[in-house]
């Protein structure tokens, strides 16, 4: 047997490349794996940080979410309020408007009152004073001769006075 048909007895070229994979293994391991792992670790650390970024990002977009639903309802409440506020105020002015209104009619209607009662008043002074010399003539053609109305005024204020009283009970009813 010859010592090159062994397959498994190692020879000189064995040895040499065996000594070329530990020089190359020390060369990766000493420089390449070290930049390697120098930049697995930086895009580990680019990636851990992106992500801290997304979480913080999110509970950013969910707090300024719930900022924006507390300002949304905020908004609403104080609409309402306004809404509410603007309602009373308008009730308000209803009422102050048809209280106003009351007060004018119950004076135009006082002044009314007032100015019927001076128009019957000066109408039953006309009347009676009508009425005396109404009948004054009558009294002078019935009796024939003229009559003193000096002498009979007294018997023309009870005349003017029960008139005026009789005037008075029928305004009262």
């Amino acid at each position: 047997m010859s010592t090159g048909s062994i397959f498994l007895l190692p020879n000189g070229t064995w040895f040499v490349e065996l000594l070329v994979f530990i020089i190359i293994l020390y060369v990766v391991s000493k420089y390449a794996l070290p930049k390697m792992n120098a930049m697995i670790e930086a895009r580990q650390d680019k990636i851990r940080t992106a992500l801290q970024a997304a979480d913080e990002a999110r509970c950013a977009a969910d707090a300024a979410g719930d900022e924006r639903a507390r300002v949304l309802n905020e908004a609403r409440e104080q609409a309402r309020d306004i809404v509410a506020n603007a309602q009373a105020l308008s009730d308000q002015v209803k009422a102050e408007s048809a209280g106003r209104g009351q007060v004018e009619y119950d004076r135009i209607v006082g002044q009314a009152n007032a100015e019927v009662a001076s128009a019957r008043q000066r109408a039953i002074d006309e009347a009676s004073a009508k009425i005396g010399e109404i009948v004054f003539d009558l009294v002078a053609k019935v009796v024939g001769r003229e009559v003193d109305q000096s002498a009979h005024q007294d018997l023309v204020r009870e005349a003017v006075a029960a008139l005026s009283a009789e005037a008075q009970r029928e305004s009262n009813r």
